[in-house]
């Protein structure tokens, strides 16, 4: 692992694709290679420039954040949203919810296992080469987590065959996650993170909400607490011993609307306690609006654990004050100690790809303003 600077810029993982990767992914162009790479390389010159100490590919192979493993994963079928409504309980409470929600049905796809689960070869690999062969900072490639893909994969009629219970498929899930884990260790990746959005939604839609939309996971038990402690076991399992790398986790609202007011809100504090309990080296949160609640609840947790705190909103235009962010990162370090905050976004720019939350320049002028306030705080010694 590379040594970061005092207070590291990074990004939570995805940028959001040029014009021309979307009409050639539509249009299934047989130059797509070479266009991914192209998009790859201008991600990781945007984030140079604009001062990323830890970057990305910006995602640019993914059609978003966790439905890209429908091409990496044996045993794995990609449907719309829209086509899961056919495989739902309450079809007309979903479809009123995803429409509630502002979610494009026909837009969002979901990876679901239909077969026994099988890496066909390196989940993430090919992104985290890319970036050494271009680059020489150091590199965080991004993963979905356990939790949200025993949850988000297993839909009962058409999963049963090959798994009976979720708890079946979690098994498999944990095994894949952990083989990839172990390979971007052994090849140096600085920071695997695990995307586990689907954590602020157990504690917030509410103990009846077994079916409700957050990245398509439709399967869960009625109870919170059950769900929230599945969710530190398999997480644990897969980092478990895991030397070579930074692991983290990113837990969010939502972000797949511009609309603040249908993303999920409430104060981390009810995830404290599981949040205690998980081995990673790291937490990356968002806090760039008041639907996070109070970022000082974070000193309740371990003090070997640090943070990535969400300092830019990716779905707005205004670009946030460097000072601004400088000052809110010194306050948060008068209760947390030094040396344990990174600056960066409270998520994705482009977490879905036909879907983005900003512009290629809102992205990058919102990286410098983190950059900008790194500097700040790094100048005061």
């Amino acid at each position: 692992m590379r040594a970061l600077p005092r207070y590291p810029v990074t990004v939570v993982g995805s940028l959001p694709r040029p014009s021309w990767l979307l009409a050639a992914l539509r249009r299934k162009s047989p130059e797509l290679a070479e266009l991914r790479d192209r998009a790859a390389l201008q991600a990781i010159r945007l984030q140079e420039e604009a001062g990323v100490d830890l970057l990305s590919d910006g995602e640019m192979r993914r059609d978003n954040f966790h439905s890209f493993l429908a091409g990496k994963l044996a045993g794995v079928q990609l449907m719309t949203l829209a086509e899961l409504l056919e495989h739902v309980e309450d079809k007309a409470a979903f479809e009123t919810l995803l429409q509630a929600l502002d979610v494009p049905a026909f837009a969002l796809k979901n990876p679901v296992a239909i077969g026994p689960l099988a890496r066909r070869g390196p989940l993430v690999g090919d992104e985290a080469a890319f970036v050494r062969a271009h680059s020489t900072r150091a590199l965080k490639v991004a993963l979905p987590g356990p939790y949200l893909l025993s949850r988000s994969m297993w839909v009962q009629s058409l999963s049963r065959e090959s798994y009976p219970t979720r708890e079946a498929l979690a098994d498999d899930v944990v095994r894949v996650l952990r083989e990839e884990l172990l390979e971007l260790a052994a090849a140096g990746v600085d920071c695997v993170q695990f995307d586990e959005p689907v954590l602020s939604e157990v504690v917030f839609a509410g103990k009846a909400a077994t079916r409700t939309f957050m990245c398509a996971a439709l399967a869960a038990s009625a109870s919170p607490e059950e769900e929230l402690e599945l969710a530190v076991e398999l997480v644990n399992r897969v980092v478990a011993d895991v030397r070579g790398t930074r692991t983290a986790l990113h837990v969010c609202r939502g972000n797949w609307s511009r609309q603040e007011d249908v993303l999920l809100a409430g104060s981390y504090e009810p995830l404290l306690p599981y949040f205690a309990r998980m081995r990673v080296d790291q937490l990356v949160l968002e806090y760039a609006t008041p639907r996070a609640g109070p970022p000082e609840l974070l000193a309740r947790l371990p003090a070997a654990m640090s943070f990535g705190f969400g300092c830019v909103n990716p779905r707005t235009e205004s670009i946030e004050d460097p000072s601004a962010i400088a000052e809110r990162v010194l306050r948060l370090e008068q209760v947390l100690g030094p040396g344990r905050v990174s600056l960066n976004p409270d998520c994705g720019f482009g977490t879905f790809a036909d879907r983005p939350v900003a512009s290629e320049a809102t992205a990058a002028a919102k990286l410098r303003a983190l950059f900008r306030a790194a500097e700040l705080l790094r100048a005061r010694g």
